[in-house]
């Protein structure tokens, strides 16, 4: 891969932000939850470039552009027979050190599709920071590869999306 397909971007790191989704509230009492948050119109930006490639027009992510790093239950975090209360005094010791930092991430520009969410990966070569973390809290590696989501087709654009998604995988388009 060249130089030309990546681009860094500063974000701040948040841990525990703000419940926005009907999800995160009913998941928030099991789980812990981290991200790179970035200012501004990111993934509108990306969705325009999708909209002028594919005339395929995106629903933002409600919470704007920004990477989850972690995304796990108190379970996994309790992994190596830990009880809760280590796991929030770690927690509170990574949240000290880490919360409100701002860092360079690195993603890559190729937008990346599954027929109905559209994202850029987090650049292989600046994952190291974000899996750093997560192992200062006793996490593995994500199920889910470190990723910013663009937006996502709605019920009206996702047959289209989906078109996009069959002809890019038997690169009839790129």
């Amino acid at each position: 891969m060249g130089e030309w397909n990546k681009i860094t971007y500063i974000g701040k790191i948040k841990f525990d932000p703000e419940n926005v989704t009907k999800k995160h509230n009913e998941q928030a009492s099991w789980k812990r939850v981290a991200m790179i948050v970035f200012e501004g119109d990111i993934t509108e930006y990306y969705a325009w470039f999708i909209f002028k490639r594919y005339n395929l027009i995106l629903n933002p992510p409600l919470r704007g552009g920004h990477i989850t790093f972690i995304n796990d239950s108190n379970k996994d975090l309790m992994a190596g027979g830990r009880t809760i209360e280590e796991v929030d005094a770690s927690w509170k010791l990574v949240n000290a050190k880490w919360n409100d930092k701002y860092i360079p991430v690195t993603l890559n520009v190729d937008v990346r599709t599954d027929g109905k969410h559209w994202w850029l990966n987090v650049h292989h070569d600046h994952r190291k920071m974000l899996h750093d973390i997560r192992a200062e809290l006793g996490l593995s590696h994500p199920f889910w590869g470190f990723h910013m989501t663009v937006g996502y087709a709605n019920e009206r654009w996702i047959h289209h999306s989906q078109y996009i998604h069959e002809l890019v995988k038997t690169n009839l388009i790129v």
